[in-house]
């Protein structure tokens, strides 16, 4: 191993960047004490904490050490402000995030979260303050101060996320300019890729297959090369987690622990619905603000909704509205608790909480389970409807009534073949 310290003693203390209060600081300085980060060979972070969030603490910390940039990003883009780094034309892309994340709800759900949940947040945003509070070299481009809340707006650790099949172009030609220059995302333009050519490949085996008769579960992760960090987290709590976090989250995204491992690729299941409708239900005012020459500039859009969500475009002389999956606290406990579950009973019973919405997962486990589920996330609806279209938000039959059992949605569990394999690809 390269490189093994607390991580207390990881610089020197330096001015903050930011107006810490010195409870804070003290608090911070307590916690670093039961945190270890040791760096292998190739600079991958394993982190040792006394509890859970003392493991969350310090892979926060290890995280922002590698690239705080890339998960300052990420919160830029989750909570709606990019533009204010990048300017107007990231404008559209966080109103259409700010349809769907709202500070002052997300701060309510926070405080009516689990108590042990909420000790995890705390300790995402203390790692992260912390590290800005030891290293005044580093300068955030907006967020320079980090909340517990924060980690709501950010709980699928997907390339994209459900929320990009919903057309920031179209946005732009209902609430403003459409002409104006805009930073388009991939379900605006699929004909001028702006992204790395990828794909994720999940395959299990079950034991009676392999040499070393154990299950075997190879991770081909959906990335471009930088868009995870690799680490592991450790807790004498019973975490001891290794594989891909995606930037600032909390919770390995894909990987394995002593007796089981996940493996996720993006889903294209239709679990994302449009519907049509004659009138708004309600109204809201958002408020975006935009870095420009002059300074932090701001725009005030008048945002319309209906029944089943915010209106994001209009087709002929009706209004279209989209659903998405919007349980975040379940989201993030799910995320989170996979990491912990030793063995196939376990990982199923997680998915009960169904907000997994944007992957496709495979699994392998010690004692020689393996499996593939499909979207965890799928609405319960009127199949005389065609979903794939947009369908008629005004007629109460188009109403969700549920969602489907895992034991509905395309799964194998064990298969007589002894293999199973999933893949995705963006070309």
């Amino acid at each position: 191993m390269r490189v093994s310290r607390p991580i207390l003693v990881a610089c020197c203390i330096a001015g903050p960047a930011f107006a810490q209060q010195p409870g804070d600081i003290a608090r911070w300085e307590r916690q670093a004490q039961n945190v270890t980060i040791i760096r292998d060979d190739w600079g991958i972070a394993h982190v040792y904490g006394k509890t859970d969030a003392d493991a969350v603490f310090g892979m926060e910390y290890a995280q922002a050490e590698d690239d705080f940039n890339r998960i300052e990003t990420n919160y830029l883009n989750a909570l709606g402000r990019l533009a204010e780094a990048e300017g107007e034309s990231a404008m559209f892309q966080d109103l259409r995030m700010k349809l769907f994340i709202d500070p002052d709800s997300l701060r309510a759900e926070y405080r009516r979260s689990p108590v042990w949940l909420r000790r995890l947040m705390d300790a995402f945003a203390d790692g992260l303050n912390y590290f800005l509070y030891k290293h005044p070299d580093v300068k955030p481009r907006v967020i320079a101060h980090f909340e517990p809340w924060m980690a709501l707006s950010f709980t699928e650790g997907s390339i994209g996320g459900d929320i990009e099949r919903i057309s920031v172009s179209g946005l732009a030609a209902l609430y403003g300019d459409s002409t104006r220059r805009l930073k388009y995302t991939r379900g605006d333009a699929p004909d001028e890729p702006d992204f790395d050519p990828s794909g994720s490949n999940g395959i299990a085996i079950a034991p009676r297959l392999a040499t070393n008769h154990h299950a075997l579960l190879w991770i081909n992760p959906h990335t471009s090369f930088y868009f995870r960090s690799e680490l592991q987290m450790v807790s004498q709590e019973g975490l001891n987690a290794y594989g891909a976090v995606t930037w600032g989250q909390f919770f390995i995204y894909q990987g394995f622990n002593a007796t089981a491992g996940w493996m996720h690729t993006s889903s294209g299941v239709d679990n994302i619905d449009e519907f049509v409708e004659r009138a708004p239900h309600h109204d809201r005012r958002i408020t975006i603000a935009f870095k420009s020459d002059s300074g932090l500039a701001r725009r005030t859009f008048r945002v319309l909704y209906g029944h089943h969500g915010p209106i994001v475009r209009t087709e002929g002389d009706r209004l279209v509205t989209v659903s998405l999956m919007k349980s975040h606290v379940n989201a993030l406990i799910q995320s989170y608790s996979r990491t912990k579950a030793k063995d196939f009973t376990a990982f199923r019973q997680i998915m009960e909480l169904h907000t997994n919405s944007s992957n496709n997962t495979v699994f392998a486990d010690a004692s020689g389970n393996i499996a593939y589920f499909h979207s965890n996330y799928i609405p319960r609806r009127d199949t005389t409807f065609d979903w794939s279209q947009p369908v008629n938000g005004d007629d109460p039959a188009t109403t969700y009534r549920g969602v489907l059992s895992v034991a509905e949605t395309p799964n194998v569990v064990n298969p007589a073949s002894g293999w199973v394999y999933n893949s995705n690809n963006w070309l």
